[in-house]
């Protein structure tokens, strides 16, 4: 476990899911930058002094999802206690109850953590995949985590995206060929995620990241 603490004023206490993949350093200096002390840590018992949690990741569903095994009851947990939950990418597609690349690559059902009801598709065989690049922010209804970014681009690489069950569960989308989530969260609103990465989309990841140690803060 590893703990940095911005030289601003500190907001919240965020810890960063470290299940071995995932950019942790650059997401991390983001949210420190945002006003969260951030404690990097691989032991789910943090969670219980946590303002928030961020589920980051990088790779395959698969493997994202036997990493985090060891983490699924402890996120549960926390997820029922009303403890904001941010997923990152792959983290935002963990959220969900499965994914069509596990199937694609030969390995099956894995079950995602199913915070947010839905699967994660594959974009169609006539899109260039990885979907990679800035692409616009279009935010479909309110939620403390998109404030300020409507219309914002943010930067994106990934070859699926989510397919919640329900329509509801869209905060933002984002046009690439089709229509498909950028943001998604619970019917409860403090589980959520975002298919872009923030730490990669300059003052628009800057706003979410900010949006969200608020969000904690105030918890």
């Amino acid at each position: 476990m590893s703990t940095t603490q911005s030289p601003e004023e500190t907001l919240a206490d965020v810890v960063m899911v470290d299940y071995g993949l995932g950019n942790l350093r650059s997401a991390m200096r983001g949210l420190e930058r945002a006003g969260a002390n951030v404690v990097v840590s691989d032991d789910p018992a943090d969670f219980d002094d946590a303002d928030g949690i961020v589920l980051p990741g990088v790779g395959a569903f698969s493997e994202g999802m036997e990493n985090a095994g060891p983490f699924r009851e402890p996120l549960a947990e926390a997820a029922a206690d009303g403890t904001p939950i941010f997923g990152i990418c792959l983290g935002m597609q963990m959220l969900l109850t499965s994914s069509e690349e596990a199937d694609h690559a030969g390995e099956g059902e894995v079950e995602g953590l199913d915070f947010i009801p839905g699967r994660n598709v594959r974009f169609d065989e006539g899109q260039k995949v990885p979907h990679m690049g800035w692409n616009e922010l279009n935010v479909r209804r309110d939620h403390p985590l998109v404030e300020g970014v409507d219309g914002e681009y943010a930067y994106f690489v990934h070859s699926y995206y989510a397919d919640p069950d329900d329509e509801d569960a869209v905060v933002a989308s984002t046009d690439y060929g089709v229509e498909f989530p950028a943001v998604v969260a619970n019917e409860e609103g403090t589980v959520f995620g975002t298919q872009f990465h923030p730490e990669k989309s300059g003052e628009t990841g800057l706003t979410i990241l900010r949006n969200f140690v608020e969000f904690c803060a105030e918890r």
